[in-house]
């Protein structure tokens, strides 16, 4: 199934800040994590056009940058395409981050579990700015899940997984998400906002957020969200999977007890 691209362009919209005023804001750095973070799950080969689209910075802004990327080794050019590759040193950031979150691993055994019991989707995520990004994927054995890997980018707002987090965070945190979701796209915002606030407080009622077609119309799924042992990062664990296989029914009455558990269980390891 294919991710919304519009949600992940959104993320690349800088944040609300003072950063103009921050003499301590690297702007020509900042401009060059923008063009690696346009790289997304799936993404091969970009170009020039396409990243400065993505990124909204000019064109000749991003020559510049891609130069520079590529002579540091963050970028690959492809002269038969004339477009570029993440590198092996953007490569290296991220398997370095991946090797350090130890929740991957002790996650593993209990998502898997419930994949196959689910015939589901169980994914782990964190947030990059107006996305989650899974960082642990397991799925069953059955023919018909959602296919999204280690790497994939969901919307925050529209998804369980991100309401999770949403619901989990402090108030602060949240409102702040919100308002940057609200600057982006204020024409769909006030059905945005209801979804997330209807979410927080189904959280604290049930036990999880849940979206049933919410993000795309043919997908279900139920999320909770928890800070590990030793962490101040907040995570995310969904289960879901097709709507005509996986019935909100069968996600609230059989799921969720075993995903609550689930997270206890890794809460206290």
């Amino acid at each position: 199934m294919k991710v919304e691209d519009m949600s992940e362009e959104r993320d690349l919209a800088p944040a609300k800040s003072n950063a103009k005023e921050d003499r301590h804001f690297v702007t020509a750095l900042a401009r060059g994590l923008e063009v690696l973070a346009c790289f997304r799950s799936g993404d091969k080969l970009l170009g020039n056009q396409e990243l400065a689209d993505r990124s909204r910075l000019p064109k000749s802004t991003i020559s510049r940058l891609t130069y520079t990327l590529t002579k540091l080794g963050y970028l690959q050019y492809d002269e038969d395409a004339g477009k570029y590759r993440l590198g092996t040193a953007t490569l290296a950031l991220g398997s370095a981050m991946l090797s350090r979150l130890d929740i991957r691993q002790l996650a593993r055994p209990y998502m898997q579990e419930l994949a196959d019991f689910s015939a589901a989707t169980v994914s782990l995520g964190m947030r990059d700015r107006l996305s989650m990004i899974y960082v642990e994927n397991c799925r069953s054995q059955a023919a018909l899940t959602i296919r999204l890997d280690v790497g994939a980018r969901i919307p925050i707002a529209l998804t369980a997984m991100g309401r999770a987090y949403l619901a989990e965070v402090s108030e602060s945190e949240r409102n702040d998400i919100l308002e940057r979701v609200r600057e982006l796209d204020e024409y769909t915002w006030p059905s945005i906002r209801t979804g997330v606030m209807h979410s927080v407080e189904e959280y604290h009622s049930i036990g999880c957020c849940t979206s049933f077609g919410d993000w795309q119309a043919d997908v279900n799924a139920i999320a909770v969200a928890f800070k590990p042992a030793n962490s101040n990062s907040v995570l995310s664990i969904n289960c879901g999977g097709p709507s005509f296989t996986v019935k909100p029914e069968f996600l609230l009455n059989e799921v969720k007890p075993r995903l609550l558990d689930m997270v206890r269980r890794l809460k206290d390891l």
